[in-house]
């Protein structure tokens, strides 16, 4: 069921393209908008990726100006990553294309399976965001 779901989601989404940016720069957006200002080690362990690679995915979203590097003033030779406001405008503009073709289906369900729904995804969220906070508090999230 969760794989369907999925696969599914990536489907409708589909239709909501994500250019210009691919899905592996799209994955660099999200972390800088919740990690605003990191440098390019800690993006390249948040991506589980190397650092050259890392690297050439922000290099290409800065000349698409959705990521802005600025040098740290504690220590000038790191970068800060921080995302632009045309990359902002750009997570905005996706959310609300994906959020439409979502609504789409979901205006087609029942009001009762909606409702069956919504309470399942606040389930979700809740034990999502648990075992967030369980992972980083263990030991071994705290000496990567």
């Amino acid at each position: 069921m969760t794989s369907t779901a999925g696969e599914l989601l990536e489907v409708l989404w589909g239709r909501a393209s994500t250019a210009p940016a691919s899905a592996s720069q799209l994955r660099v957006l999200f972390v800088l908008e919740h990690n605003d200002g990191i440098n390019l080690r800690t993006l390249t362990d948040h991506l589980a990726s190397t650092p050259p690679s890392t690297s050439r995915l922000c290099d290409r979203l800065q000349a698409a100006g959705f990521v802005e590097r600025v040098v740290s003033p504690a220590n000038r030779r790191e970068v800060r990553l921080h995302l632009s406001s045309r990359g902002r405008a750009f997570l905005v503009d996706l959310r609300a294309r994906r959020e439409q073709v979502l609504r789409a289906v979901l205006d087609q369900m029942p009001a009762a399976k909606r409702t069956a729904l919504m309470e399942g995804l606040d389930a979700f969220c809740e034990a999502a965001a648990l075992q967030m906070h369980d992972d980083a508090e263990s030991p071994d999230s705290r000496t990567a």
